[in-house]
């Protein structure tokens, strides 16, 4: 069985929506084991409201919550027992073979690069983002915020992690890695690009097919997109607003007419699709790649179904081995420091 060590503190809706999640998770996958790590007064009560008997569920305690507004190192330093770093410890400590949160993103980077410690062959660990693309499948960008500045060593490390990545959790033999850039050509972009896709060319263990540009995203024309953590946080959190801004228009557009409201009703199976395939929640969370122990940091407003998935995904991931090979391909790669 999977134990996966759930900070129940962590998100704008906590404890409640962790601990529906949980429930949801072990209801629906009983190879699962979740340890609700939390302020025992406040976990407990959300508990009974749901019919949780039989379930594999614990409560470890805890007696302190990390904060959206905490710095990532007052948080390490100052808050040892919040439910952020006590399920960090059950992971280290072999009592947990995942860590789950959707609490600060920064924090839980922090606490896990420095509790958990990295792969020994890893030099930076990177944040791992889906993306939906329009031939329905969906496409991974790392680094989306783990790292702002980046060597060409890193940029490589982090095609190896996020193709393996990619093949763990989707099952595609030898997915297509692709470097974004401002332009396909190999002169195009600055410095980083140009020396990180001279290392990507010599790179045996991956399908490296090149540059792409930002608008190549969404078309599925590759699967995995490698970039330093700077641009791909802005790429994120520009896609995060990008599909809000369109949610919102087509809501005013359905509701500026009688034959615009008609027109919805009629199509409301595409509209429910469309919203199914763009929401954060049905992907779960980003892996934490490159870190002792699989960590999922889910979205700061994860609801009990964004739990749920952040769960099966740290589950899906233990089941993979994934660290393992990670840390058997960069070895196999000699990716060391001296190359970048």
């Amino acid at each position: 069985m999977i134990t996966v060590a759930l900070d129940a503190m962590g998100g704008d809706h906590a404890p409640r929506a962790e601990v529906e999640g949980a429930v949801l998770a072990a209801r629906e996958y009983p190879d699962v084991r979740v340890i609700l790590v939390g302020i025992e007064d406040k976990l407990r009560p959300e508990l009974d409201r749901v019919r949780h008997k039989d379930l594999p569920l614990e409560i470890a305690p805890a007696t302190d919550v990390v904060t959206m507004t905490d710095s990532p190192s007052h948080a390490f330093r100052r808050k040892k027992d919040s439910s952020l770093h006590v399920a960090a410890r059950l992971v280290r400590d072999g009592k947990a073979d995942a860590l789950v949160s959707a609490g600060n993103t920064g924090a839980v980077m922090t606490v896990a690069r420095f509790v958990l410690g990295t792969l020994p062959s890893v030099d930076r660990p990177a944040l791992a983002w889906a993306f939906p693309n329009i031939k329905d499948r969906v496409s991974v960008m790392l680094d989306v915020g783990a790292n702002v500045d980046s060597k060409p060593l890193h940029i490589e490390q982090f095609a190896v992690m996020g193709e393996i990545y990619y093949r763990a959790l989707w099952g595609v033999k030898k997915p297509r890695v692709a470097l974004l850039s401002i332009g396909e050509e190999d002169v195009k972009g600055n410095d980083l690009t140009r020396e990180a896709a001279a290392l990507l060319k010599q790179q045996t263990s991956i399908n490296f097919v090149g540059n792409v540009e930002g608008r190549d995203v969404f078309r599925g024309t590759v699967d995995v997109i490698i970039c330093d953590g700077f641009i791909g946080n802005i790429a994120l959190k520009l896609s995060e607003g990008l599909v809000e801004h369109i949610g919102g228009m087509l809501k005013k557009a359905i509701k500026s007419s009688i034959t615009s409201q008609i027109g919805y009703a009629l199509s409301k199976k595409a509209f429910d699709a469309f919203r199914k395939r763009t929401d954060y929640a049905e992907y779960g969370g980003a892996p934490l790649l490159g870190v002792r122990g699989i960590t999922i940091i889910g979205h700061g407003r994860s609801n009990a179904n964004a739990i749920k998935n952040a769960i099966r995904v740290a589950a899906e991931l233990c089941r993979s081995g994934m660290n393992d090979k990670i840390e058997q391909e960069l070895s196999a790669a000699a990716a060391v420091p001296a190359r970048g």
